[in-house]
């Protein structure tokens, strides 16, 4: 009866055939290590946050005059409330967590290069997706650090020459940040931008599985086949590779579910303190920063301190901030290096890499504090070198000397 049931289900919708395309029979390379468990466990968060945020959503209320109210309400009066709010909050560090792990990943093994170039702008709109996703649900809450915060971000659009003031607005729908900005913020946050993400995730997911995955030796997995047409390097990823990210999501919800219940503020990173205290337009905090996984972009933006052209020092330090994040979508055309892994590339690559790396967590931690003369002139040189590592590319990437690439994938 199954089989029936089931051969009746593929003569109308191809649902075998998916299944053993993109999940049983998908031929994974053998060598993929542990940095390839990010995308996986990206999965498994984007489950949690929208398990968790629909059930935050049924207590919410997206009014200036409710919503911290109604926060406080979940926390306190809603059965496992704390358990929901602090499940979503610790999900919101952890995919960008996650995410930028993936991400590195992508970057030291060349998974960006052909035929991958369409596969990496799917991962760099997810990116986006997701910092816009973070943006709007850290204004929900609609306390002191989210209305300030929200303050300052949508202030920058307001320095954009000739249609700023026109272009604020609008966004704000309002003169200032009122009940009307943070519905429609709501809006984006509950229906718009998740709609995006799964949409994007999917097609992402699509175009991995029709390119192939990507392997820590670069190599062309589909080069060498067996006589049924299976290349020799890969293994189906059921059940080999589910056993294996099975395992990696135990571990991972271990972690998640121990920062959820003893360490739910992450010492103010993961929720601010002053969040705490409801929003109040008459008293501003004594220091404004955004959540930890927009410092980086927030300490170029203040490493601007001068106007350049007739333009004033606040755009242009927006224009870096954005710049900083978009410069991600070229680096497939940036590389003109003939290997794809860092395992192979010469000495000059290695560097930058290095060197970009630890750009972006000084720049992470410099966000993170009041600014000051010296961590100004600091964030200018991080951030020059955090441009370096794109702007000098398709030099130092061309000319260096790099090791030959082996045929086949390399074990051990």
């Amino acid at each position: 009866m199954v089989t029936r049931l089931m051969n009746w289900f593929d003569d109308r919708l191809p649902l075998t055939a998916t299944i053993e395309r993109h999940l049983t029979k998908y031929p994974a390379p053998i060598n993929m290590n542990i940095w390839y468990l990010a995308g996986v466990l990206l999965v498994v968060v984007l489950v949690i946050q929208l398990a968790s945020g629909i059930w935050l959503l049924m207590n919410y209320e997206p009014t200036a005059e409710g919503a911290f109210a109604s926060i406080q309400y979940i926390m306190r009066d809603v059965e496992y409330g704390y358990i929901i709010r602090y499940m979503h909050t610790t999900g919101a560090s952890a995919f960008f967590a996650l995410i930028y792990l993936h991400m590195f990943r992508g970057m030291m093994y060349g998974s960006y290069q052909k035929p991958r170039e369409l596969l990496w702008v799917l991962g760099w709109i997810t990116y986006v997706l997701l910092c816009a996703l973070g943006f709007t649900g850290y204004v929900l809450p609609w306390g002191q650090m989210s209305f300030w915060a929200a303050q300052v971000i949508m202030s920058l659009f307001g320095s954009i020459p000739y249609i700023g003031e026109d272009l604020l607005t609008w966004i704000r729908g309002d003169y200032l940040i009122s009940g009307i900005t943070l519905n429609r913020l709501f809006a984006f946050h509950v229906v718009l931008l998740p709609l995006a993400l799964i949409a994007v995730v999917f097609v992402h997911i699509l175009a991995l599985h029709e390119v192939g995955s990507n392997n820590p030796d670069g190599v062309d997995v589909k080069k060498y086949k067996d006589e049924d047409g299976v290349p020799l390097d890969t293994k189906p990823f059921f059940p080999y590779d589910v056993m294996h990210d099975l395992y990696a999501i135990g571990v991972f919800l271990i972690f998640f579910v121990t920062i959820m219940f003893f360490y739910p503020d992450g010492g103010g990173y993961v929720i601010e303190y002053v969040n705490y205290e409801a929003a109040d337009n008459l008293k501003t905090p004594e220091h404004i920063v955004p959540s930890w996984y927009y410092t980086p972009f927030y300490a170029m933006l203040r490493a601007v301190t001068f106007p350049l052209f007739g333009l004033s020092a606040k755009f242009l330090g927006f224009v870096v901030m954005a710049a900083g994040i978009a410069i991600f979508v070229a680096l497939p055309w940036l590389d003109r290096s003939p290997v794809k892994s860092i395992k192979y590339k010469g000495v000059y690559s290695k560097f930058f890499l290095a060197l970009f790396v630890v750009s972006f967590f000084v720049l992470g931690y410099l966000g993170t504090v009041t600014s000051t003369p010296g961590r100004t002139i600091a964030a200018q040189i991080f951030t020059v070198t955090y441009f370096a590592y794109f702007f000098l590319m398709p030099i130092y990437s061309k000319y260096e000397k790099c090791k030959p690439v082996p045929e086949r994938v390399q074990l051990g």
